[in-house]
């Protein structure tokens, strides 16, 4: 059993040998709760070294401290614009027009119900008589 080191300790990362063995042994059935209180270790860090080695093998448990790649990558360079690409582009858009067309039209007619206001040739749905107050 190694000593426990502190759960605020900065200092003294472990040997990636002996993180392989620890990995190793989850991997035989053992428990990950156990094998971190053997280590001294939390179970995340047991965890993210796991996640690690099965990204990155080996070299996943070396990496230095600090924000991980992940989720946010850089974007891919946009290739060049072809016919091909440009008129999907167009398709595209002229879809998403469409969309927001229906969309104004919907809430047009939504407002006109609200407000009582005829739409277009057509009677009102409430008719609305302002009392006095």
């Amino acid at each position: 059993m190694l000593k426990k080191r502190g759960s605020k300790s900065k200092g003294g990362r472990l040997p990636t040998a002996l993180k392989l063995k620890a990995i190793k042994r989850v991997e035989r059935g053992e428990g990950v709760v156990p094998v971190a209180r053997d280590l001294g270790v939390t179970r995340k860090a047991l965890h993210d070294w796991i996640r690690a080695y099965k990204a990155f093998g080996a070299e996943g448990l070396n990496r230095k401290p600090g924000r991980k790649p992940g989720r946010r990558m850089l974007k891919p360079i946009a290739e060049p614009a072809t016919s091909n690409s440009s008129s999907q582009r167009i398709a595209e858009l002229e879809r998403v027009i469409g969309r927001q067309q229906l969309e104004l039209d919907f809430f047009r007619q939504a407002l006109r119900a609200l407000e009582g206001t005829p739409a277009q040739g057509k009677k009102p749905l409430v008719s609305r008589k302002l009392s006095k107050i």
